[in-house]
């Protein structure tokens, strides 16, 4: 296993040899994460690079371009059962993947990815021949091993390894019997392993993330292909009518998750409120009541300035960042960083943690602190909220950046030389023709039913 090597400059670009591509998530809508964002930005550039794409996802399923086909793989979908111990019916009882993601979560694990991969593996017996490529989106499920060897060409994007959840959530763990449900909840690492060390293609978003999962999975270097994520930046772009609001800090963080780092970003607001009353925080994510945040900003005494917001289109998110006088990505670690690169993009001052590969999106177009460290990170919020110079320079520079550096247009055409290299041709003689039915399993075990996609 080793990375692709470079293909000549005139053959990236050949619109005569598109291909015809499935990507893969297992739970791909964009209020649940970055994983859905990455499958609808990646589909549209891959579509308007000449290629035919379908995307396989579970449930809650992705928005995605009208030029780009879905097909539903459905599940028992149990995080949005009212009941999960109650969800199981008889004929689930017909299906192991069914009873497994079932019997999974009622013990504390989480089977998705596991349960998705062998639903997606039932399903390209039949259709794996209609694709080029098959791109999986960090499922690492056995079934992207059956993919393998029934003989498709599969490629999976790891995004950072989740290992580096496990040990952050450990640590923050308040006893034993959390430690044990962490474990438990994490399970599937043991699987992603592997996958990972097993799978011919591995691909991902940052040389920090390429050192990390070469440690963490036990893969050389070498043979993990590096290709950056992009920003929209047609759609994340400054928005000249709308003005900032004085003092309005903005993050985007799950309010409860360590490795986010919202912990040390309120600390630092608590200590720069005497100097500055008017400081206030919109965090663009869910409030766990009674979780570990709502007790720390009880504790700080932010209850007032604080505010939460999730489940917001895209275009409500640019608006958000046009608001803001300065953005902060406070994470302990990420793999990417892409609401920094999103928030630059709009011509946001941004602030970071030099956690994982947020340096390699911000580079010297933004501020960057120690994670973890909040008074470090109330330093820099100063220095950005009391100089107008600074902070206009931020908003230039970082929009420049992202546009010379990042954007889905290189990123598809990254992948479109990485795919070919592949599969050792850049000629489209061999690939399948014509269109290709849709169709929506109406059971993830069972038969098909045409669908009007």
């Amino acid at each position: 296993m080793t990375a692709p090597e470079k293909l000549p400059e005139s053959l990236l670009f050949n619109a005569e040899n598109p291909l015809n591509i499935c990507l893969l998530g297992y739970r791909s809508h964009p209020f649940v994460g970055g994983q859905g964002v990455y499958l609808n930005y990646l589909s549209k550039a891959l579509v308007e690079m000449g290629h035919r794409v379908d995307v396989m996802s579970g449930p809650p399923y992705p928005q995605l371009d009208p030029r780009v086909t879905l097909i539903k793989v459905p599940s028992l979908d149990l995080f949005e059962a009212p009941s999960h111990v109650t969800a199981l019916r008889p004929r689930h009882l017909t299906s192991w993947s069914d009873f497994f993601e079932w019997w999974s979560m009622l013990t504390g694990g989480f089977a998705e990815p596991y349960t998705f991969s062998r639903r997606v593996a039932k399903l390209m017996k039949s259709r794996g021949k209609q694709y080029d490529i098959v791109h999986d989106n960090q499922c690492l499920g056995y079934g992207l091993l059956e993919l393998q060897k029934q003989g498709i060409p599969t490629v999976a994007t790891v995004h950072h390894p989740i290992t580096r959840d496990l040990k952050l959530a450990l640590k923050a763990a308040p006893n034993w019997r959390q430690r044990l449900l962490i474990r438990r909840w994490h399970s599937f690492l043991r699987m992603q392993k592997k996958v990972v060390q097993q799978l011919d293609h591995i691909v991902t978003v940052s040389e920090c993330s390429q050192k990390d999962i070469a440690e963490a999975f036990d893969r050389p270097v070498n043979t993990i292909s590096l290709i950056h994520n992009g920003i929209d930046t047609d759609t994340f772009q400054p928005r000249a009518h709308i003005s900032s609001i004085p003092y309005r800090i903005m993050t985007t963080a799950s309010a409860d998750q360590p490795l986010k780092g919202l912990r040390y970003l309120l600390e630092a607001i608590a200590e720069l409120k005497p100097s500055f009353p008017d400081i206030e925080l919109l965090v663009v994510g869910k409030l766990k009541e009674g979780g570990q945040t709502e007790k720390l900003l009880a504790s700080l005494g932010l209850k007032e300035s604080v505010q939460f917001v999730s489940g917001i289109s895209t275009e409500a998110l640019v608006d958000q960042y046009a608001q803001a006088s300065v953005v902060v990505s406070p994470s302990l670690y990420e793999g990417f960083g892409l609401p920094a690169g999103e928030a630059m993009a709009c011509g946001c001052a941004v602030i970071s943690s030099d956690g994982g590969a947020l340096p390699e999106v911000v580079g010297d177009a933004g501020l960057v602190v120690p994670a973890g460290n909040s008074r470090a990170l109330a330093d820099a919020l100063e220095s950005v909220l009391s100089d107008e110079v600074l902070r206009k320079s931020l908003q230039v520079k970082g929009r420049q950046r992202i546009l010379e550096q990042f954007c889905w247009k290189v990123a598809a055409r990254e992948f479109t030389h990485y795919y070919h290299q592949i599969l050792g041709s850049v000629s489209a003689d061999n690939s399948p023709s014509g269109s290709v039915e849709t169709v929506e399993p109406i059971h993830p075990e069972g038969g098909f039913v045409r669908a009007d996609h």
